[in-house]
């Protein structure tokens, strides 16, 4: 069946959520910080990473500007570098993140042949508007659909049924990419097509859902959603 809709997560698949702490870390006068940053930036990930599979297993839920905001903080004291102005730089970047270079060609490229685009995200409605608005991507997406509409995080089946409710699209028309191993595995155990992109170069998850396609960045998404040109 041909694919009709591409789907994608957004952090880490779209926006580079590095991009918050390196940056931080150019700037004059934060020499001490430049020094760990990446430090900052994995434990962030991490910690941002497991409170949503937490909060998802414990019925628990908070937005996902809460979860980052509690996985930063745990990010800088782990580091020493828990300072009140130093988080809110963070916190501020955080909301602007850049989309990784190849993204507007490759959205342009799937609009053009005909596709169906979207986000789907742990992400609040405010924090991805603020990123696809930032990084100017909005007029090449036909939605940009977050959990909150459900109260709970991926990897929930019933984040990815949103898709079907939003397309009308049969699961195997959907071309789902995350970058997060986890992510790619869970859409493949619902039916989805799946391409992860696997940029870190890290091994496979050990879960029943595999990926169908494997690339390191996604400028070839419209081959594998099936366009030739």
């Amino acid at each position: 069946m041909a694919i009709s809709t591409c789907v994608f997560d957004a952090y880490g698949t779209l926006f580079d959520v590095n991009a918050a702490a390196r940056n931080l870390a150019e700037e004059d006068g934060l020499e001490g910080f430049a020094v760990v940053w990446q430090q900052v930036a994995t434990h962030w990930r991490h910690k941002q990473l497991q409170y949503s599979w937490i909060r998802a297993i414990t019925r628990e839920h908070v937005d996902f500007w809460q979860i980052t905001q509690d996985g930063l903080d745990w990010a800088l004291d782990v580091t020493d570098q828990a300072d009140p102005a130093l988080r809110e730089r963070l916190l501020g970047l955080y909301w602007t993140l850049p989309a990784y270079p190849e993204v507007p060609e490759m959205l342009a490229r799937l609009k053009a042949g005909g596709l169906n685009t979207a986000i789907l995200s742990n992400g609040s409605p405010r924090m991805l508007e603020g990123a696809v608005d930032s990084a100017g991507i909005g007029p090449h997406l036909d939605a940009v659909l977050s959990v909150e509409d459900e109260g709970i995080f991926k990897p929930d089946a019933r984040i990815y049924e949103m898709v079907g409710r939003r397309f009308s699209a049969p699961k195997e028309e959907v071309l789902f990419v995350s970058s997060n191993g986890w992510d790619a595995a869970s859409a493949a155990s619902f039916g989805f097509k799946v391409l992860w992109v696997n940029r870190a170069g890290e091994p496979r998850d050990r879960l029943p859902g595999q990926p169908d396609f494997v690339a390191t960045d996604l400028t070839s998404v419209p081959e594998f959603a099936g366009l030739t040109s």
